[in-house]
This record gives C-alpha cells, structure tokens and sequence, in this order.
C-alpha cells in the first residue's frame, strides 16, 4: 500500500485494537509497523495479533512489519499496610528488604542489586517520579532517605534509579521465554527495555540469532552516555522519551531526541520516536496543539518512524490517532522548510562503493526527470543507505525475502516490494521497471534510477547503477543481451 509521506507510522495493539476488523482499518489509516507489547497478553493472545496482521498482509499484498516489545526487568516497592501512606517532604523514609507491610516510615524494596550500587546522594524516584528521594546513608540491604517531593505511595509503584549504573540484566527470565517464543513466532524487530550498555544487546543478539532485528530503547541515563557503542550492536533504536523524562529533567530530553536521531541517521539505523506522542487522544477524538507540533518536531528531524502507544492499544480514538499522525507527516513533508532541513543535515560520511552509490542515485535523482529510486536489496543495506540520503523522489525496494522487506517496512521512505530473485542485472532493470509502473510511481514515459549489487544475493555488494526507461522496448533496445 503507498503512502503519501515518508515516515512511518508505528502502532501499538491492545485492548482497543486487538480484532481483525480494528487492524486492518488501522493499516489502511496509515500503520506501517504494528507493536505487540509484551508487558500486556499472554502468549495466545499474541500469537493471534501475529496471525490476523499476517492475513492482512497477504490481502495487502505489501510488507508489514512486526515489532515485539519486551518488558524488562522492572523495579518496583512492596506493599503497604491498609491505603499507602503519605509521604510529606523533608521527612525520613526507609528502604529495606524486609518483606513486611509498609508504612508511612519504610517499604520493601526486593531488589538488593539496587542496595549494592546506591551510594549516599543519589536519587530515587517513585511513580514515575511523583515521589522523589535522596539517599542519605545506605548498606547492603537498606536506604535512609530524605523525602524531596512528597505525595501518596501506594503498592508495587515503579522505582527509577537515574544516577547508578545498576548491575541488573537487560533480559529477565519472562524476557528470556518471551523473546524464543516472539522470534519462533515471526517478528521482524525485536525491541530491548532497560538497555544501559552495549553488552545488554549483544547479549540478546545471541539468543535471537538472527531471526530478528534488534532495536534498542534508550531510556535511561546511562544509555544515553554509551549512545554510539550502544548503536554500533543495534540495528535499530528507540528514543523511549517517557522513561527519559523521568529519569532526566525534562529540558534535557528534546535535545537528546535531537542528537540521537542524527546519530541514527549517519548510521544508516532507523529511528523511533515514542511515547506520549498524542496522549490526549487516548480520550479525546482531538489532539493538543503542543501534541501535534511534538509529533512535527520528530518529522523534521527526519526521524524514520514515529509511534503511538496507548492512543491504539487503549484509547477510545485509534483509528483517529492513526489518521492524526498521518495527516501531520503529509503536512510537514509538503513544506519547502522540511526540505531544506533535511537535506542540510545530510551526512558526509562516504567510505564505501555503496555509499558512492546511493548518493549518486540521489544526486542524479534530483538533478534530472528521475521519478524513484529502485533499490535490490539483499539483507536491506542497500535500502537502509538509500533512506538515509532522504531523496526528494520515492524509493522502491525490491527484495527476494519477505523478512528484509518486512523489516524495511520500518525504514524512512522505503517502499518495499517482494521480488523473484535475478541473477542478471538486466532482469533486475526490468523488474524495477514493472514495479514502477504498477505501483504507480512512474509512467511508460518516465525514467528511474537502479541500483544492485553484482554478483546478486551477495549482502553488502552494491556496485551498479543505472538509469534505466520504465518502457521495456527501450531497455531491451539498448541492451539486447
């Protein structure tokens, strides 16, 4: 199905979007990539989610992609006796292990790898942050805390830890089973929570051996500080802007957003922007202004993807979500000014033959009557390289195996195609050619752009380009053989 921006949209499924007819009428409002949050749902009601999106496909006859969310470990306080209590500021409050109810002077917090890194001065936040404490002292099994923002603390709210390095896994035992059973199921992306290093993801890349791609949620302090060793093991990432806010203030998070997206961008990595994108949609048919210019802002920063959480698994309005974000990317792209600002942020970085390539393809796309850039596509480099020149002219990418097309259905301004495979160039020509023309993107008349790899099926190979007549007289023509 062709979309008229370049952006894509990702959606997450829940209570609100988990039937057939929901799905498929999101897809045709514009989700590219749906999102099973495996926080919520059992394992059946996942696999059904997984089956319906499947059948879409096939009656689409596109590529859509599937991204399985894992939870991660999640750090939370015990349980109070009766209502929890009211913390007022100033006020002394304790940590401990002891699993006894609390109450208005301590709480059980059962995670002793926390007590093991804290140190006196840190920072503990409570209820996403509702609830702020300063550490005072601590041992190997308690925190003394100062009460800096007091409020109601009740049972099991979450705990952030934003200044320690904790010694915890990225993978907790329900990810473990969750991640075999989402990557023998089929996902194309494979998101990790609780990422700080660089070793929580080559970790994951072990036991996903390939049957996904990995997209890392960056969504704490520490994450942010390891970015580029983060994003050298990542095929993708994920700016989580809920768990940043909390985790830093609030004024350091859109320039973060900003610097990551860029670095994501010279990668070649696709993006995600998320969380809270158009929250007041999970009530009302209607945006915010200031939601409407956030979801702008991530476009302008040429963001490769943007994401709706809540407002399509939970909200009253998702299909209207959906549409919102669809309605805004034509907006944005349609302005001269999003132009200029994307192609001034271009990377320069080119130290490769495919990167030569690529960016010839854009250059000669962009100086003559060139209509689309097709691309065939391996393993998705040779796409992945291409989206990253960000081209005034759309770009087909043409692909033997359903996963890569699967998984590009995630990538900036990819419009994929499954292929029979070639194993001459001039077939391929052809092959671009007759996609061009049906998909619509060009005309008997028009020209496109080429490019492959020779020899093909080789990943990584991109050595060819060509521009080449949609009309198969011509090309036949002036290349017989």
């Amino acid at each position: 199905m062709r979309r008229l921006r370049n952006v894509k949209i990702v959606a997450t499924l829940g209570p609100a979007s988990e039937t057939r007819e929901v799905i498929g009428a999101l897809h045709n409002a514009g989700a590219d990539v749906f999102r099973l949050n495996m926080s919520h749902g059992s394992h059946d009601e996942i696999r059904e989610k997984h089956r319906i999106i499947r059948e879409i496909e096939k009656e689409t006859g596109g590529a859509i992609g599937i991204l399985a969310d894992l939870q991660g470990p999640k750090l939370r306080v015990g349980v109070f006796e009766g209502d929890g209590p009211t913390l007022e500021e100033g006020a002394t409050f304790r940590l401990d292990l002891d699993e006894a109810p609390g109450d208005v002077n301590r709480v059980c917090l059962p995670h002793p790898e926390i007590f093991a890194a804290l140190e006196a001065g840190a920072s503990l936040l409570v209820n996403d942050g509702k609830i702020r404490l300063k550490v005072r002292d601590c041992g190997p099994d308690f925190a003394n805390c100062e009460v800096v923002t007091g409020g109601v603390i009740s049972n099991r709210k979450g705990v952030n830890v934003p200044d320690v390095l904790l010694p915890l896994a990225a993978l907790s035992e329900k990810d473990r089973a969750d991640l075999e059973f989402v990557c023998e199921l089929g996902v194309d992306w494979l998101a990790l929570s609780f990422v700080q290093r660089p070793e929580d993801v080559t970790e994951a890349r072990d036991l996903v051996k390939g049957r996904a791609a990995i997209l890392s949620k960056i969504e704490k302090p520490a994450a942010v500080e390891r970015f580029e060793a983060i994003l050298e093991v990542s095929d993708g990432i994920m700016v989580a802007r809920g768990d940043l806010g909390v985790e830093l203030p609030v004024q350091n998070v859109p320039p973060i957003q900003k610097r990551l997206v860029r670095k994501c961008r010279a990668a070649a990595k696709p993006v995600i922007v998320a969380t809270q994108m158009l929250e007041s949609m999970i009530e009302s048919p209607m945006p915010t202004r200031a939601e409407v210019s956030d979801v702008a802002t991530a476009i302008y920063e040429g963001a490769d993807a943007v994401m709706l959480s809540a407002e399509s698994a939970a909200g009253d309005y998702p299909l209207e979500a959906v549409a919102t974000m669809d309605n805004v990317a034509q907006e944005v792209e349609a302005d001269p000014t999003y132009t200029q600002i994307i192609e001034s942020s271009r990377t320069a970085e080119r130290t490769t033959v495919a990167d030569g390539i690529v960016a010839a393809a854009r250059e000669i796309a962009e100086t003559t009557d060139i209509k689309a850039i097709c691309c065939f596509t391996q393993s998705g480099t040779t796409a992945l390289l291409t989206a990253r020149e960000r081209p005034r002219v759309p770009i087909i990418a043409l692909s033997p195996l359903v996963n890569t097309a699967r998984r590009l259905a995630l990538s900036w301004g990819t419009n994929c195609i499954i292929t029979d495979g070639h194993d001459r160039f001039k077939l391929a020509v052809l092959s671009a050619a007759r996609s061009a023309l049906s998909e619509g993107y060009a005309g008997p008349e028009d020209h496109i752009v080429v490019t492959a790899g020779v020899p093909f099926n080789v990943p990584g190979s991109t050595n060819i380009l060509r521009v080449a007549p949609c009309d198969e007289r011509l090309i036949y023509a002036s290349d017989p053989e």
